[in-house]
């Protein structure tokens, strides 16, 4: 049969692209389907911008520690608003640079929304596109809890473009989003309560890594409630008022940001047309080749994968790709995934926690590090950093990493490479470090 393109990709964002672009490169014809903003959720709408107000919010220590390094800063003013027209301009360059990749890989960008009629056709807009072989690279959503006054909420999307710096919000959720939002704000000024049903914030992270987080938060002025849920909100005017399930009000709100998850942006896709399995959390099922179901139906990245990295989705569509159309025969591996949450402090982990470790590997060895960087030293400031080394104590290896400071993220890169290759503590110890760094306790730790 003889259909209109090798491959059509649905979405445009990090992992679509790059499929498509990857595929393209293989010589085969591809459409790409894209009917928001080319990007996706990383550049336009997530990682990105979430990182350049991360960068204006952290300037206030800088400032505060300005005058013990011999500075004379004055009073410094913050304007949100130009933040945010700088951001937007950024998004726009980097949008611009995801066009031009797809046209200068021979790409058809098709900038409406596809659903599919069958395993090798869709329709989008008044038009049926065929092709051999199709993947789904549609992302993720933002997750709204079934209360009464949801509407009222904002999710992240819409906390990268407000108008006015709210003087006060409420945050549900308390996951990397959530703690990543509720650092930027507090350190604008914003006065922060942040909401979660649990009784520790950070779920899935190390136990050590949540107390010392969760400490270093609300000593910088984030109200945290646990245990608790958010079950209606009311709106005043333009202020939202929110009712707790522990009998706990929070009134005068300029803004409550919801981040209580994300799911599988699938609603769009028709995907009842196909024999695919969707999991309990709304994810398209796949097997070890990324297919779903159909022999010709593939899909990456978090519409799939509840590991929701970008860097996750970009390296299993080029895998996939690599298989597909060259003569690639590599897997992603997700054993030791680097992951980092930018809040204020920085965490950043690699590997397993100490809970999932022992386990998994039984009989553990635990260093642990607590510190106040030198960069503080000379300053008021007294945030501390944290480093943790998990060892398997039968073989030597190095199962886990997890580090709360600053920096912590450009740290644990490198160190995610050391592990993934199978790095000892002895190797660890035989290293020298480099002195003065935060970096050089990882090689030190006995």
């Amino acid at each position: 049969m003889k259909y209109d393109y090798d491959l059509i990709v649905i979405g445009a964002g990090s992992g679509g692209v790059r499929s498509a672009r990857i595929a393209a490169s293989y010589g085969k014809k591809v459409a790409i389907f894209e009917g928001d903003t080319v990007g996706g959720t990383c550049v336009i709408r997530g990682c990105v911008p979430k990182k350049l107000l991360v960068y204006a919010s952290s300037f206030i220590k800088t400032f505060k520690s300005a005058a013990a390094f011999g500075w004379d800063m004055g009073a410094p003013a913050f304007n949100w608003q130009k933040l945010i027209a700088n951001k937007d301009q950024e998004i726009d360059r980097l949008n611009k640079i995801y066009l031009s990749l797809l046209k200068n890989s021979g790409v058809e960008l098709i900038s409406h929304f596809a659903q599919f009629i069958d395993k090798n056709s869709v329709s989008a807009g008044d038009k049926i596109y065929t092709a051999k072989r199709i993947l789904i690279a549609t992302g993720s959503t933002p997750f709204y809890p079934d209360i009464t006054g949801i509407e009222h909420v904002i999710s992240s999307n819409e906390a990268l473009s407000l108008k006015q710096l709210p003087k006060q919000m409420t945050i549900m959720g308390a996951g990397y989003i959530a703690v990543e939002f509720a650092c930027i704000f507090n350190a604008l000024g914003v006065k922060v309560n942040l909401v979660y049903r649990g009784d520790k914030i950070l779920r899935g992270f190390d136990q050590d890594v949540r107390n010392f987080a969760e400490e270093a938060y609300i000593k910088n002025g984030i109200n945290i409630i646990t245990e608790s849920n958010v079950i209606e909100i009311s709106k005043q005017k333009d202020r939202l008022n929110l009712l707790l399930d522990s009998d706990m009000q929070l009134k005068n709100q300029d803004v409550v940001l919801c981040a209580t998850g994300r799911v599988a942006n699938t609603s769009h896709l028709a995907l009842n047309n196909l024999p695919v399995k969707i999991k309990y959390n709304g994810q398209i099922e796949v097997d070890a080749e990324q297919n779903c179901g159909p022999n010709s139906v593939f899909a990456v990245g978090d519409v799939c994968n509840s590991n929701n990295l970008t860097p996750v989705a970009i390296k299993e569509g080029h895998l996939l790709m690599d298989r597909l159309y060259g003569n690639g025969s590599i897997y992603p591996q997700y054993e030791y995934l680097p992951s980092t949450v930018f809040s204020q402090p920085e965490i950043a982990s690699c590997g397993y926690t100490e809970e999932q470790a022992a386990e998994h590997f039984g009989e553990l060895l635990i260093f642990k590090s607590q510190f106040r960087a030198m960069k503080y030293a000379m300053t008021e400031i007294t945030d501390q950093t944290f480093m943790k080394l998990i060892v398997q104590k039968q073989t030597d290896l190095v199962v886990g990493c997890h580090i709360v400071g600053a920096d912590a993220g450009e740290m644990i890169q490198g160190f995610a490479v050391a592990i993934k290759q199978g790095i000892r503590k002895g190797d660890l110890n035989q290293c020298i470090g480099i002195h003065p760094t935060s970096a050089e306790e990882l090689v030190t730790m006995r």
